[in-house]
């Protein structure tokens, strides 16, 4: 731990990485036999999914709040009445209970070793909440590899928001460059580095960096987590 305090008195790379959970951790596309079953096609899922990212921004903006899980169960029956296609309460439950109960991708463990055994700090920071039956991550299995997690209910504002990442430099007492948030989404990293982190894109299925001159690119990319491990530990570690 003296070590850790050495460093956290004179940052100038970071120390503490800070993973987005959905998609970059965990497996969303286990939900797409909901959606298959539903609507008769596995592939609404993903327009579910961009739909979600959509409203939490803009509830956002608007100055709302309600859960990711509240929220993803509105989205499924919006989706309902654009298809014309009936939303039974068992599937409105049956979603939030998978969006709690997803696996982890498998190269998880493996780039969660490589990062912790560089001595580097693990946190978490998910749209999703608490609940009473385990976080996902408790669920995936996943939950030891970090010291901490956050969810944006603590500030009731979704990412890419800055406040919902100042709020972890505000509770660790350590300034932004200490940070690097690893997301499997490009939205994340730009809400990321627009308050002082450092990033890192896992290019998951159906992501990838957008090639905008003028928009901060990720400090790492690559295809799975032990590739982006590899890159920061040789940056960084």
């Amino acid at each position: 731990m003296k070590g850790l305090r050495n460093r956290a008195n004179r940052v100038t790379t970071p120390f503490v990485i800070v993973f987005d959970v959905n998609e970059t951790l965990i497996d969303i596309e286990s939900l797409a036999p909901l959606f298959e079953r539903v609507f008769g096609d596995g592939r609404v899922f993903r327009e579910w999914f961009n739909q979600l990212v959509l409203y939490s921004n803009a509830i956002t903006l608007a100055g709302h709040y309600e859960t990711f899980f509240t929220l993803g169960q509105g989205v499924l029956k919006m989706l309902g009445t654009i298809y014309n296609v009936p939303v039974r309460p068992a599937d409105l439950e049956e979603l939030r209970e998978r969006m709690l109960s997803l696996p982890a991708h498998e190269d998880v463990p493996e780039g969660l070793r490589m990062l912790r055994e560089a001595d580097f700090r693990l946190i978490t920071l998910t749209n999703s909440p608490a609940d009473k039956g385990g976080t996902p991550l408790e669920r995936a299995g996943l939950a030891p590899f970090f010291e901490r997690q956050f969810s944006v209910d603590q500030v009731r504002r979704f990412k890419p928001a800055p406040e919902v990442y100042q709020l972890i430099p505000e509770l660790l007492g350590l300034v932004p460059a200490a940070f690097c948030l690893i997301a499997a989404h490009t939205w994340d990293t730009l809400g990321a580095q627009s308050v002082g982190f450092a990033a890192g894109l896992v290019t998951r299925r159906g992501n990838a960096p957008l090639p905008v001159e003028g928009i901060p690119q990720p400090q790492a990319i690559a295809p799975d987590l032990p590739g982006i491990a590899r890159q920061l530990i040789g940056m960084w570690g």
